[in-house]
């Protein structure tokens, strides 16, 4: 009976092409697993642009059951029984009602396929900001189970926005293109400098939403340069690569709830810049430690603050812990950046070739009258 309520729910919304107002959590029918009708596929690809509940599609989209094969390749889906792959010019967008001003962010899953180069166009309508779009290119797999959750954020600018998946690649094959499964919404909060830190959101507390599911592996936050506003609220990922986000339901945490793994080494680095009062005195501290993820091996974490820099090494067993670390400095300028990244690249010892790295916790900023170190 709930079953049939639910569906119900999920009609009732598609035909009026909004969604009720969404809370923390997957979009309705965000893993996709009410679909089509027979009717409305030939073989996988789906036929109409609202067949699939709560979304509306265009271009080459198959409706995929885990355990489909095709040819040599089974593909698998992370949660539930189905999901969408996006062929040649493939989009799936879906309307929602969200608060207008507010910031938001979006987590997805995908998965390659067939394609050589396969990326996906990420972004909302209406969007007042030029060229606000995440384009995530997934060649480089960071879990070990071959599907990885990205995040990606944005302001509304309307009551009701669009969201929108797009594959813009064209291959031979039209079938050819990444698998989308589990899409869900989380609003961010602006957190504030205290007396006691500060640094914005400096124990990673606030983050994109990370999925449930048992076989969680973190949620890749891309590069500064492909999202202007960060998933990780106070921080900018000013590098090549990304960073992993993750949690204490999966993952070995040094402190609270959320951490991040810096998983590409020197092209893996996060960012904040503070106000600081020239020659006044300041103590940065942090926590270095390992996600119990398989990643082995001795890890060096550098951190920055303005041109002073300190280098923490880490021997992981893999298997979880952490240690403390300061970084004390005088400052030289009303704003100072500070940075940390990982000095090498790591993999897991599940010889998936997946990249790891040290995780960064618990980080303070603070003033003090003396300096015992400099």
């Amino acid at each position: 009976m709930k079953k049939v309520a639910m569906f119900l729910l999920l009609l009732l919304c598609a035909t009026s092409q909004i969604a009720l107002s969404v809370k923390d959590g997957l979009l309705p029918n965000g893993n996709f697993e009410y679909g089509p009708k027979a009717s409305e596929l030939e073989g996988t690809k789906v036929m109409s642009a609202k067949a699939i509940p709560n979304w509306e599609i265009s271009g080459y989209v198959e409706y995929i059951k885990s355990g489909h094969k095709q040819g040599d390749m089974l593909l698998i889906v992370p949660e539930g029984a189905f999901a969408v792959r996006l062929g040649n010019e493939a989009l799936i967008k879906q309307k929602v009602e969200v608060v207008k001003g507010d910031f938001y962010s979006l987590t997805f899953s995908t998965a390659r396929t067939c394609a050589q180069e396969e990326r996906l166009n990420v972004s909302v309508s209406p969007n007042n900001e030029k060229n606000d779009f995440g384009l995530f290119p997934i060649q480089t797999m960071y879990s070990s189970n071959g599907w990885d959750s990205y995040a990606w954020a944005f302001q509304a600018d309307a009551h009701v926005i669009e969201i929108s998946i797009h594959n813009p690649g064209v291959e031979e094959d039209a079938a050819c293109g990444p698998l989308i499964d589990s899409v869900a919404l989380k609003t961010l909060y602006n957190p504030k400098r205290t007396r006691a830190n500060l640094l914005k959101n400096g124990n990673f507390e606030e983050g994109p939403y990370i999925f449930p599911r048992p076989t969680s592996e973190g949620v890749i936050i891309p590069p500064h340069i492909e999202d202007d506003h960060s998933p990780l609220p106070g921080w900018i990922i000013e590098s090549l690569k990304a960073i992993k986000y993750i949690d204490s339901e999966h993952f070995s945490v040094p402190k609270g709830k959320r951490a991040i793994e810096l998983i590409a080494g020197k092209e893996s680095a996060v960012a904040q810049i503070v106000k600081t009062t020239i020659g006044r005195n300041y103590v940065l501290s942090f926590l270095v430690g390992d996600a119990n993820n398989g990643c082995e091996g001795p890890m060096v974490v550098e951190a920055f603050a303005g041109k002073n820099t300190v280098k923490v090494s880490y021997n992981s067993k893999g298997k979880g812990g952490f240690k403390a670390a300061r970084l004390a400095f005088r400052a030289e300028s009303t704003r100072t950046r500070i940075m940390f990244y990982s000095t090498f690249y790591a993999m897991k010892s599940d010889n998936s070739g997946s990249l790891c790295g040290p995780v960064l916790d618990d980080v303070k900023l603070l003033s003090v009258r003396k300096l015992h170190h400099l």
